[in-house]
């Protein structure tokens, strides 16, 4: 885990410390969901959270990715500005919110990625991809299945609606995430296995 690797010897261990890295992680990716572009023919819009979420997850493992991203569903749902163009509210978090399936992907994504790093995935470029992929595939499996049962659509249009609009932009995330993490990696002087 990238961000307690990092970090100060004597803060690692320490509860504070890592609830703190957590609550960053969720504003990393309350941050990047203000970065939006609407389409007129999906209920979703592009934004720049999965991006946070891979980030998030590989960072901080799957223990604190997690929690990190149950803390931004938490806090956008409580009423913070945290979703896509500021949007918050408990509705978004429901299974009648065509975006909900999104939300909640998050968190499984951020898990399973952050899994996957914990196992070096994200030391080198081409197993960064793979992981990053991976959590795109889950998130996309919670989303699309989600988005079905909200606006009632096949499969099919589902898929149109919910996924094919994001193929490229995700394709951009996923190398830009990829490329980051083993750099970082490098900089922090503990490069690839």
């Amino acid at each position: 885990m990238l961000a307690l690797a990092v970090s100060p010897a004597r803060v690692r261990s320490n509860v504070g410390y890592r609830i703190a890295l957590a609550f960053a992680g969720s504003w990393l990716v309350a941050g990047l969901a203000q970065v939006e572009v609407r389409l007129p023919f999906t209920p979703v819009p592009i934004t720049g959270q999965t991006l946070g979420v891979l980030l998030v997850g590989a960072a901080l493992g799957p223990g604190l990715g997690t929690l990190s991203m149950g803390l931004y569903l938490l806090q956008g749902g409580i009423g913070l500005p945290f979703f896509a163009g500021g949007d918050s509210g408990i509705g978004f978090l429901q299974l009648a919110s065509a975006r909900g399936g999104y939300l909640w992907g998050f968190v499984a994504a951020g898990a399973v990625v952050g899994w996957l790093a914990r196992r070096g995935w994200d030391r080198n470029v081409r197993s960064a991809i793979s992981a990053m992929f991976v959590g795109e595939v889950v998130l996309y499996l919670i989303a699309v299945p989600w988005l079905m049962q909200a606006i009632d659509v096949p499969l099919g249009k589902a898929l149109e609606l919910g996924l094919a609009p994001f193929v490229i932009g995700d394709i951009l995330k996923v190398v830009l995430a990829a490329g980051l993490l083993p750099g970082a990696w490098r900089l922090a002087g503990k490069g690839s296995k």
